[in-house]
């Protein structure tokens, strides 16, 4: 298993509060951790909380002796969440502040996935998967057949969201579980990716030649060419059994 992580300001934005993690090797109990963060709020805010987020998570989970990804991310999520809001409340200047979480843990072939918000994982095989499911208006709208994506009020209001991190005194995640393949690519990004650069490009592009990072620069200078009207953050990992990569 190879991976390879990227963050870019993108074209508009002043401030990139967008953040990640990646680690290949252990980190407590974990085999491997990654995470992304898509931090919202004031110019100083959203770049508080996601890279307080990120790096809360990962020092809660590098003290962890318990091989049980759900409970150890939800505990480590818990925690952030209440010391996010807490700041929030505290200071003027990260009033209102949160930001959208998607993590991943890989044990043997299982794929361990948590997501809050808009920030997405896809899985690449033949076809590509959003694996997450986004907690956004446009989508419980969808969800009750009260919108169509790619609608003119679908774009209008895509960028809603209705579940942060610390944005409440409680946050609910969700979590999936994936049995990987020989090969795969997992995808994890922010919004200002997907909102970019379609699904079918986003597969032709991975599912292509070239390395990991190379497959990741492409996407970014993607977003960019295509406005960059937001920060981009990409983590792109590709599976194989048994340790080995032959890309």
């Amino acid at each position: 298993m190879q991976a390879y992580a990227l963050t870019d300001i993108g074209r508009r934005r002043q401030v990139n509060q967008d953040y990640i993690f990646e680690s290949t090797k252990p980190v407590g109990a974990f085999p491997n951790l990654f995470i992304l963060a898509d931090g919202m709020g004031g110019h100083k805010a959203g770049d508080f909380a996601s890279k307080y987020l990120v790096e809360t998570m990962v020092g809660y989970v590098s003290k962890n002796t318990v091989d049980d990804p759900v409970r150890v991310i939800n505990n480590a999520l818990m925690l952030s969440n209440a010391m996010i809001y807490h700041k929030s409340m505290e200071d003027e200047e990260l009033s209102g502040m949160g930001s959208t979480l998607v993590a991943a843990v890989i044990e043997g072939n299982m794929l361990t996935v948590c997501n809050v918000g808009d920030s997405r994982l896809y899985l690449i095989r033949d076809e590509i998967t959003q694996v997450t499911k986004d907690h956004s208006y446009v989508q419980e709208m969808m969800d009750r057949g009260l919108m169509k994506r790619g609608s003119d009020e679908y774009i209008q209001k895509k960028r809603y969201i209705t579940r942060a991190v610390g944005s409440e005194a409680e946050v609910k995640a969700d979590y999936f579980e994936v049995d990987l393949m020989h090969g795969d690519y997992i995808l994890l990004c922010s919004d200002g990716l997907t909102n970019m650069v379609d699904d079918d490009r986003l597969l032709s592009v991975i599912s292509g030649n070239g390395s990991l990072e190379y497959k990741v620069r492409t996407l970014i200078s993607e977003a960019n060419k295509n406005g960059g009207v937001d920060n981009i953050a990409v983590i792109l990992i590709r599976y194989t059994e048994g340790g080995e990569y032959d890309d």
